[in-house]
């Protein structure tokens, strides 16, 4: 049986699969992006609920596995050489599973850095920009009465949707016709933003073509239907 005492983090949610790759998350864009690729590579794992609204981020034991006290977080029994690892950072998790299962993540080095590159775009712009407008939208920034903030972020996050959209033409997914960690780190922003965010005419959404068509194939997807409620927040 894999000992995972080292982490502390599993002395407050214990692993009741300890041999099985653990999950820290909560169903949100970042959250979602790890269960959905766990479920598409059918690699068997834990998941452990990190309620942020009760601050559980910011525990001494969340804490030592990522110091930046955020979601998601993993621990793999099973890591590079058979020793475990924990990793925070959806990005680096996503990168880290697809290259541990060779899956959804092309071969070729060309198609490997073509698609990395891609989820650096996420991280770096669809996430901070989806989530200001979030923000500023639908939570406590709506109250500001500057809509300067609202508008920087609303007019980025049209432009961003436009390169999506400017990518996607001709194309069933972000690499072409085959589906990768591009897409998974994609999908659930693109949805919260015009879902959980209200933001679907505020961002102009029914006005693309190519971005609406690519979020329905994606959200058509078993395993991302099943990633999207996981973990269950019961």
């Amino acid at each position: 049986m894999s000992d995972l005492s080292a982490f502390p983090i599993t002395a407050r949610w214990p692993a009741q699969h300890p041999e099985r790759l653990q999950l820290y998350s909560l169903p949100t864009p970042n959250g979602v992006k790890v269960s959905i690729m766990l479920e598409e590579i059918g690699l068997p794992y834990e998941p452990h609920l990190i309620d942020i609204g009760a601050n559980e981020t910011w525990t001494p034991e969340y804490l030592a596995l990522n110091p930046n006290g955020k979601i998601p977080a993993i621990i793999d029994p099973d890591g590079p050489n058979g020793a475990p690892i924990g990793l925070f950072e959806s990005g680096a998790i996503l990168l880290y599973l697809a290259e541990k299962t060779g899956k959804l993540l092309p071969a070729d080095p060309a198609g490997r850095y073509e698609t990395i590159q891609w989820v650096f775009f996420q991280m770096a712009s669809i996430g901070p920009m989806f989530g200001q407008v979030g923000y500023f939208h639908k939570f406590a920034g709506r109250e500001i009465p500057d809509k300067r903030p609202l508008e920087r972020y609303r007019d980025e996050s049209r432009r961003l949707l436009g390169v999506l959209e400017t990518r996607l033409a001709g194309r069933s997914w972000i690499m072409g016709e085959d589906y990768t960690i591009a897409d998974v780190s994609m999908l659930g922003w693109v949805r919260n933003l015009i879902g959980f965010y209200e933001a679907r005419e505020l961002v102009d959404f029914d006005k693309l073509v190519h971005v609406p068509a690519w979020l329905e194939r994606g959200l058509a997807r078993p395993a991302v239907q099943r990633g999207l409620t996981i973990p269950s927040r019961g």
